[in-house]
């Protein structure tokens, strides 16, 4: 088994490692062991390999990735995937704020609960969250999607743009500019389908969509107190 003990090998050496394998190794699965809370863990990834980040971590953990698979068998700090490219990563537990921001691409899933402002700036990326999100989650968020199982807190989708927020349970207040909108055949397909490709069972037809209003996209002055 490919693994490192944080213990006896430092983080920097092991993130070197791991971003310097080759297109066609065949070290495909890595683990992380002895983890102290560590930031920055499993970052920077361009290779199709899987890592398990085996303990709770600290900041931005799994930041930029591109097709790896990572895996938190526990709690996350700030910043989980943050601008991440592509891949998949998952947390076993709950994460702490600004999940998946500026995340353009991927699928980001989340076991547990998300802390305030998940899914923040979001340009791309697929964020599932099988319990509930904090305050002013997907504030500024541009596209991809943020499907929440759970309850969603405090202004929800705040300036939003052009991103999907699918919620089951209820939601506390809608930010600036974010409104309810119809859910259709298309957008309750495309749902299922996220939910199946993060391996959480719901029922689409329970969830209700959010989405922009678009009247923030140009400055008028009936809309100053918006901004």
């Amino acid at each position: 088994m490919n693994a490192f003990d944080l213990t006896k090998t430092p983080l920097r050496e092991a993130n070197a490692k791991l971003q310097s394998l080759p297109a066609d190794t065949n070290e495909k699965v890595w683990h992380l062991n002895n983890l102290h809370g560590e930031h920055a863990c499993a970052v920077g990834l361009t290779q199709p390999i899987e890592v398990h980040v085996n303990g709770h971590i600290g900041y931005y953990c799994a930041g930029m990735n591109q097709n790896a698979t990572v895996i938190i068998h526990g709690q996350c700090g700030v910043g989980v995937a943050e601008n991440m490219m592509s891949g998949e990563v998952r947390v076993k537990g709950t994460a702490s704020s600004a999940a998946g921001a500026t995340g353009q691409g991927g699928l980001l899933v989340i076991e547990g609960d998300a802390g305030t402002r998940c899914g923040i700036s979001m340009k791309g990326i697929d964020i599932v969250v099988k319990g509930s999100v904090g305050a002013m989650s997907a504030f500024m968020a541009q596209s991809g999607s943020l499907v929440v199982c759970g309850d969603a807190g405090a202004s929800l989708g705040d300036s939003i743009y052009e991103a999907r927020l699918y919620v089951q349970g209820k939601v506390e207040s809608l930010g600036s500019d974010c409104v309810e909108k119809k859910m259709t055949p298309h957008h309750l397909a495309k749902l299922e389908r996220l939910l199946k490709k993060a391996g959480i069972e719901a029922d689409p037809k329970k969830f209700r969509r959010f989405g922009s209003k678009r009247n923030l996209y140009n400055f008028h002055v009936d809309n100053v107190d918006a901004y």
